[in-house]
């Protein structure tokens, strides 16, 4: 039996069970460490659930920020700088990503605080996470409020990108779940990937 669910029963909802529904009901999504560094070169890192692909030709990336009516600190140190890493979390340390969405304070860096290990490329300030296998490095590019709720799409422009070679086939495609690159369903809840098969280009069919 299916439950209906309708505009009068989610205004009447408790907020907890609300968020947790509809955080969850968009599906499995790539869990991404998201790595700052503010001008006085401090780090942060946080765990975001919303990258999305924007487009090819640029390479772009975007993802959705929550309103900044309090401080977020990823938020701040891209508008800052105008870099940012996203790095794929990995099966082997999905806790250990989970606990960078805790808010510590502004001088507390969770690469420190969680145990992950920084490191820099040449482009651009943003610190990788050295233990993911899929680091891209971006340049800020634009941002666009979401008027219904004022939350924060920020695009990115791919400047670097890094990931073993034995996970790029000879056309471009990537095997993420060879990597161990996780997915989280909602806020909490995490899930190892498994490839069922790659199919064709999709044409109409002949009768």
């Amino acid at each position: 039996m299916r439950k209906i669910i309708q505009t009068a029963d989610i205004e009447k909802m408790d907020r907890q069970y609300r968020t947790n529904l509809f955080n969850a009901l968009s599906g499995y999504k790539g869990a991404h460490l998201v790595g700052t560094m503010d001008k006085e070169k401090h780090t942060n890192l946080a765990l975001f659930n919303s990258v999305v692909h924007i487009g090819a030709n640029p390479p772009l990336l975007g993802f959705v920020l929550r309103p900044t009516n309090v401080t977020r600190h990823t938020y701040e140190n891209i508008k800052d700088t105008g870099y940012y890493t996203i790095n794929h979390a990995l099966i082997d340390h999905y806790e250990q990503a989970h606990q960078t969405s805790a808010k510590y304070p502004e001088d507390t860096s969770e690469f420190e605080a969680v145990g992950f290990a920084p490191f820099y490329g040449d482009l651009h300030p943003a610190p990788y996470v050295d233990d993911c296998l899929t680091n891209i490095g971006l340049e800020f590019v634009e941002e666009h409020t979401i008027e219904a709720n004022q939350t924060i799409l920020v695009v990115g422009r791919i400047i670097e990108l890094m990931l073993p070679k034995r996970a790029i086939g000879a056309d471009g495609h990537i095997d993420l779940a060879a990597l161990g690159s996780v997915a989280v369903v909602g806020l909490d809840t995490y899930y190892k990937t498994e490839k069922l098969k790659r199919l064709s280009y999709a044409r109409p069919r002949k009768a």
